[in-house]
């Protein structure tokens, strides 16, 4: 099989110094003539997500080599979400997705590789890769690292949010400290990202859902035998791609993006998708707003009984029928493109054919089409004079989807975090955390503490919280994030005064601050922007290229 791309590479090839120095990693006189793949390796035991992807890379390189290729393995990096979360760390978590995706296009540009195959676990590790892909366009595949398996604790599944619920109900006097550290041993038992359809798990569906990953293999568990047997197929898919050319911008159309979305909703995944898909889309070159969602949110059901507001976990989902299910349900109400092309060279359409019209009868996770869990989707775009740019807020299981209450504002996760533990915060209130957004944070920490300390402590269905910041995929109840424009630069947020009143309507789509539009712009001539927290480093770097979280908080937008 011939090198298809005409790089430095190739022609290098003709040189004998390049010919030496691919020489000392393996190359033998057959090889220079086969294509050269990237496999982006993002390893490491600093979290579970990403404990067992080194095992999964071999398996690549090896199946790779069998097909005809030459793989040549490098590392890419990852934040732990959840071991960061409620700490100064987290302000790097949005900012690694960058990272990931600028050191991918790195290594693969400035090595002149003819394909990809990337395998990730934690939540910035999907988007930074599919950013990169979407840049480079060469033939690439995307392989998840899988879902852990679900804790247990007296006959009740845990997730990694259970720890965070636990710090609330034992601030509450709900629970003994001995319970909260069973819940905490007992949370994570093994390898694999968090087990809800938080955000890992979601963006991997979302993937398989747009055709750059291999049906099924994004709801697989980590530990199991598939996971290995999936990624040595993706290896010979990626294979085929190269031999035929299908690149990123074949398989990311506008088509896949609303794809895309719509299975977003059907299975009640993260409100940091609306974030990550805008990152993509603007990467891929496909227009795609934040109104999109807004559209599809109408027309498409909650299929899916899914934690965090569900009762279920991923690998239920799994065992249920996966994305191929609710892929097949919503082509069947006309809610996807079935000609969108995948990896493969098969479209949706085709890869659909075989998957039942109706889910088994015989659970409950998925529900039939005509008897959903939501009549519409769960991500809500909220607009008023709070959000002009938009904002987000996931509804499902919410009892109370409009409030009106007084603001209690804080300048920060940890000062609000502390009130909530000691009791500062009452049945009513709409809490406002502010300066964390992508610039004023930066790096748009995931509120998960406060938000999983509010439900704790029994206030999830009868307290509102919006802020500039974002949510983790765990969270769930009256929030809403992603408030744009932020308070860093000068949006209505950083107007807002202990004790104004605030409504947030879910079914008017309405984040408004009551309070006279002379009395605002009175209080927008007196605002002064604060300094930026950092001047040097990646975050002072962050903070003056990134964009608002209404166009994803990319960071190579310069119109």
């Amino acid at each position: 099989m011939a090198n298809p791309r005409s790089s430095a590479v190739t022609q290098g090839v003709q040189r004998s110094p390049n010919r030496a120095m691919m020489r000392a990693v393996g190359f033998k006189d057959e090889d220079f003539t086969k294509p050269i793949v990237g496999v982006a390796n993002a390893y490491s035991n600093i979290t579970p997500c990403n404990l067992g992807i080194n095992d999964l890379a071999l398996t690549a390189m090896a199946e790779l080599r069998g097909s005809g290729a030459m793989p040549q393995m490098f590392g890419t990096i990852t934040i732990s979400d959840g071991i960061s979360m409620g700490t100064e760390g987290m302000k790097y978590s949005l900012v690694s997705r960058e990272v990931i995706a600028d050191s991918i296009e790195t290594v693969c540009n400035g090595q002149s590789l003819d394909g990809l195959l990337a395998i990730g676990g934690c939540d910035k590790n999907m988007p930074g890769a599919m950013i990169a892909m979407a840049r480079m366009n060469i033939p690439s595949i995307f392989v998840y690292g899988g879902t852990i398996k679900p804790g247990n604790l007296h006959g009740r599944d845990l997730t990694i949010v259970s720890a965070f619920e636990a710090v609330g109900q034992f601030s509450a006097g709900k629970i003994s400290e001995a319970e909260l550290m069973e819940v905490e041993r007992k949370a994570c038992p093994g390898a694999g990202s968090c087990g809800g359809m938080y955000t890992a798990n979601t963006m991997s569906s979302l993937f398989e859902a747009m055709g750059m990953s291999l049906p099924r293999s994004s709801t697989m568990a980590a530990e199991d035998a598939e996971k290995a047997i999936s990624t040595g197929e993706s290896a010979k898919v990626l294979v085929n791609a190269i031999e035929q050319q299908i690149l990123p911008r074949h398989i990311l159309t506008r088509s896949a993006f609303e794809n895309a979305i719509a299975v977003l909703m059907a299975i009640g995944g993260s409100t940091n998708a609306v974030l990550h898909l805008l990152a993509i889309a603007h990467a891929a070159g496909v227009p795609l707003t934040i109104d999109d969602f807004e559209t599809i949110r109408a027309k498409v059901p909650v299929l899916c009984d899914l934690k965090p507001s569900g009762r279920y976990v991923t690998t239920d989902f799994h065992r249920a029928g996966g994305v191929p299910q609710v892929m097949k349900m919503l082509l069947n109400q006309g809610l996807i493109h079935s000609d969108a092309l995948t990896i493969t060279g098969k479209t949706i359409g085709e890869l659909l054919a075989p998957i039942p019209a109706d889910p088994d009868p015989n659970q409950d996770i998925i529900r039939p089409f005509y008897y959903p869990l939501y009549s519409s989707g769960h991500l809500a775009i909220l607009r008023g004079n709070l959000a002009s740019e938009g904002a987000v807020a996931k509804i499902s299981g919410v009892k109370n989807p409009v409030i009106t209450g007084p603001a209690r504002v804080f300048e920060s996760e940890e000062s609000c975090l502390a009130a909530i533990l000691d009791h500062q915060i009452n049945p009513g209130d709409v809490i406002v955390i502010r300066y964390e957004g992508p610039k004023g944070g930066p790096g748009m920490r995931e509120m998960l503490s406060p938000t999983s300390a509010l439900i704790g402590a029994g206030l999830g269905d009868s307290v509102g919280l919006i802020t500039d910041g974002r949510f983790s995929g765990g969270t769930y109840g009256m929030v809403v994030g992603h408030v744009a424009p932020e308070a860093f630069v000068g949006g209505t947020i950083a107007l807002v005064e202990e004790g104004d009143s605030i409504t947030i309507d879910a079914h008017q789509r309405l984040l408004q601050l009551n309070v006279s539009p002379e009395i605002i712009e009175q209080r927008r001539q007196n605002w002064k922007q604060p300094p930026p927290r950092y001047t040097q480093g990646v975050l002072a770097k962050y903070a003056k290229l990134v964009s608002s979280s209404s166009l994803g908080a990319v960071t190579d937008r310069f119109d």
